[in-house]
């Protein structure tokens, strides 16, 4: 496996190189303003939701109130500060980080049992699947929970709720396209200003009534628990709401680096939301009423309208960085071979992360409008709320102690005792969200179940077709003696020609179509094969592989290209990098290249299910065009047709 770039360039979690003090600064602003918009977000309705939920309602007594404020602290310091932000942010793949990462350092360990390690890989897609659930949900509850701050401005605003919703993600999706690089660099001063709002609000009210800091210690958590039985047991599902956006901790780890990430989360959002939720607890104990919006009844009446605006600046940016997210596990998702190659279209020309999808755009877009006019509310969208976020945290616990026994070598005993530690709160918060199924949490379920169906069914199918492929195409060998035994001879032109297969080994279809039908073979024949490395990038003077097989007197080459699961992939600038490297008179420059298009052919063949072919065949028909995926000229570009069964 070919040594990754990104060890020697960008801001990555495993980078050793120092900082100097601004750039760690920017980056540490940066992180602010898109790691942490989701779980900066949740003072908006999570507490509302413990207390004000139509039934299984927590009564807000001291008792309860100090409880909730407990569990709320120790929630956020064991999921987040403890296993995140310390612990799993350690397992990044070459600085990425986020449950695709995970997979793929999954799949590239060997481990004992081939099944066991299929079954993990399996449960990281389902985990990737659940992302997609809580990508949809994020932008409908957190703008929704912005926009009813008018409410408290004034009652008369409530029928404009959900229309005025509805206009802001319009413009959110629609601005999609363009790219997020200008309005991104505002969003880390305007998350410094949200956070410092919680923070002061918070302190001013806990500062009024002290006694709250009392929720601090682990026995009210505890008691509570422990009085209250079931519906305390309930009201942790509305408690994990507090957390959400653990994931983006990791998932953004590329972007800024594990240091900045744990500066900002240490020195102002985890001390900044601790007071706000305290201060919410505060005010909610000395005024009860306060339950039905305790963040924008905690700041002054006059203040009220800025807070508003600035309340839904944040929801949009949480938003974004949730969008972002899903662009980039779909792209990870793409090159690893989880789903077929969909347009890609790349918004900067400097930062390669930044991308737009937009079939996963307008797809979400749809989902997020019709949870939005489905729930009306984000009280009601909190029912919905949960499932995804509790199942993506104990997959993340499960896959990130594999990795820890099987890749940092240690022991089985301590990867098992943490994994069950861990997984002990991430199963209890999962238990705690599952009667919310019925009221709406089925909904991220059917998303999450629908989209590892798709990824599972691709995979599967992917592999069947590569199988049945490699048939057709036979042993390069055989076709290098056939080409010698015709009579007459086949027609060589001076000029070279690329041809793209999966294998070194084989015939790429084009190259035996073009031979078979034509009595065609080019002087020269470059025979390229691209291979995706479990790791997010391969540097550019390591990507080439030049495999000696013997033909060279034939006038065949073939290369292997490797790259990561975050690079892009384009054939011939690689192509003109290696040039020098290739024997005899071989001109990329004016290279013609030929792709095989497949046809898919169903067929009664076992190894899949008939629902499924026919599912991956409709997927394979809207793949994106492999000429722009492969970076290809049109002009040069010849595209040879040939059937495959499945």
């Amino acid at each position: 496996m070919s040594s990754p770039s990104s060890t020697d360039s960008g801001p990555a979690g495993g980078h050793s190189h120092a900082v100097h003090a601004g750039g760690a600064a920017a980056l540490t602003l940066g992180a602010l303003g898109v790691v942490f918009g989701d779980i900066g977000t949740s003072p908006l309705y999570a507490l509302q939701t413990v207390f004000a939920a139509d039934h299984h309602a927590v009564q807000p007594t001291p008792t309860t109130v100090y409880g909730v404020i407990s569990l709320v602290f120790w929630t956020i310091t064991i999921i987040v500060s403890i296993k995140y932000v310390i612990l799993i942010m350690r397992a990044d793949n070459d600085g990425e980080g986020g449950i695709v990462a995970l997979i793929a350092k999954v799949q590239a360990v060997t481990m004992g049992q081939g099944k066991r390690k299929h079954v993990l890989i399996l449960l990281g897609v389902f985990g990737a699947a659940l992302f997609y659930g809580d990508g949809m949900i994020t932008p409908a509850i957190s703008v929704l929970s912005a926009v009813e701050g008018m409410e408290v401005v004034s009652p008369s605003f409530e029928e404009w709720v959900v229309p005025i919703t509805l206009a802001i993600l319009t413009g959110l999706f629609a601005i999609q396209r363009f790219g997020t690089g200008t309005v991104g660099r505002a969003f880390g001063p305007v998350m410094a200003v949200w956070f410092s709002l919680l923070a002061v609000t918070g302190a001013v009210e806990t500062i009024q009534h002290p006694g709250i800091l009392r929720a601090l210690s682990p026995y009210y958590a505890i008691d509570f628990l422990g009085e209250h039985g079931g519906t305390a047991f309930i009201a942790l599902g509305s408690v994990v709401l507090t957390v959400t956006g653990a994931e983006a901790l990791y998932a953004d780890m590329g972007h800024f680096g594990r240091a900045p990430i744990r500066r900002a989360w240490f020195a102002l959002v985890f001390p900044a939301l601790l007071l706000q939720y305290m201060g919410q607890g505060a005010l909610i104990l000395h005024d009860r009423s306060a339950i039905e919006s305790p963040f924008f009844l905690m700041v002054p009446e006059w203040s009220r309208i800025p807070v508003v605006i600035l309340a839904t600046f944040a929801t949009v940016i949480a938003s974004q960085a949730v969008i972002s997210g899903a662009f980039s596990v779909t792209r990870q998702a793409v090159q690893l071979g989880f789903l077929p190659r969909l347009t890609i279209r790349h918004t900067s020309r400097h930062e390669v992360g930044q991308v737009y999808v937009p079939a996963i755009n307008w797809g979400i877009f749809v989902a997020v409008v019709a949870l939005v006019l489905g729930f009306q509310s984000s009280q009601h969208l909190a029912a919905a709320y949960g499932i995804a976020v509790t199942g993506t945290l104990a997959i993340d616990t499960i896959l990130f102690f594999v990795v820890v026994h099987v890749v940092f070598g240690r022991s089985l005993r301590v990867a098992a005792t943490g994994c069950a530690l861990f997984l002990l709160v991430d199963l209890t918060y999962f238990a705690a969200n599952l009667p919310k199924v019925v009221h709406g949490g089925w909904f991220p379920l059917l998303i999450a179940l629908v989209i590892f169906g798709v990824l599972t069914t691709w995979q599967r199918g992917r592999e069947i077709v590569t199988r049945n492929r490699t048939k057709l195409e036979g042993p390069l060998r055989a076709f290098v003696d056939e080409v010698h035994a015709t009579d007459p001879p086949a027609y060589r032109p001076p000029r070279t020609a690329v041809f793209l297969n999966a294998t070194r080994d084989t015939t790429p279809l084009a190259l035996r179509a073009n031979f078979e039908h034509n009595n065609v073979l080019h002087t020269n024949l470059v025979i390229v094969s691209v291979v995706v490395q479990r790791v997010p990038h391969v540097r550019e003077t390591q990507r080439v592989t030049i495999d000696d097989l013997g033909y060279a007197d034939d006038g065949i080459v073939h290369l292997t290209m490797s790259v990561g699961f975050q690079d892009d992939v384009d054939i011939p600038r690689t192509l003109r990098r290696a040039a020098k490297r290739l024997e005899g008179d071989i001109d990329v420059s004016d290279a013609s290249y030929f792709i095989s298009r497949m046809s898919i052919v169903l067929t009664h063949a076992p190894g899949m299910a008939i629902w499924r072919k026919k599912l991956f065949i409709a997927m394979s028909r809207n793949v994106s065009n492999p000429v722009a995926y492969f970076g290809l000229p049109d002009d040069r570009t010849i595209v040879m047709g040939s059937n495959v069964e499945v």
